[in-house]
């Protein structure tokens, strides 16, 4: 019977291609084989932000990793003043908002794009789904979203003085 025109055209699609080959170089989704990544292409949402626009604000509620193709993506948090200050530029090929993956809790930082960025966001209901119909492709990126998260609390603990390490240690 083979593969309706419609299916060919769509995975004929450079744009389907281009976000399989992006999603492949990422570290998040280094085990996941062709078919798999076809499927996850299609539980992404992409869009496109202008130059200050707000992606989130500090205290939303969570609900979405976003993934950067283009562009640069400035994380703000105020200072005790209410200040904003700048603690990261994201780059391309850099995630944020991971930890919306995991639990529905208010952001600790806000996001604004910088320039004209292309971004991609994997929403939680979406991870539920592929969790649900595609298990494989949920733990893995499960899996790898888990090491990202341990070496992150690694390197700050190994980043504290010496006595907090000891205090954080003995509780």
């Amino acid at each position: 019977m083979g593969i309706p025109r419609f299916l060919k055209k769509f995975f004929a699609d450079p744009n389907f291609q281009r976000k399989k080959a992006f999603l492949k170089s990422l570290e998040l989704f280094t085990d996941l084989d062709n078919s798999d990544l076809g499927h996850l292409v299609q539980s992404l949402h992409s869009r496109t932000y202008h130059p200050g626009e707000v992606l989130f604000v500090e205290g939303d509620i969570g609900r979405a990793l976003f993934i950067l193709e283009s562009g640069r993506v400035e994380l703000t948090r105020a200072d005790n003043g209410g200040k904003e200050r700048v603690i990261y530029t994201l780059e391309p090929g850099e995630f944020f908002g991971e930890m919306a993956l995991l639990e529905q809790l208010p952001r600790t930082a806000s996001a604004r794009a910088t320039e004209k960025s292309q971004l991609h966001l994997l929403y939680r209901s979406k991870l539920e789904g592929i969790l649900h119909y595609y298990p494989k492709i949920g733990v893995s990126i499960m899996t790898h979203l888990a090491q990202i998260l341990s070496a992150r609390l690694r390197r700050m603990t190994n980043a504290a003085a010496p006595e907090e390490r000891t205090k954080a240690a003995n509780g």
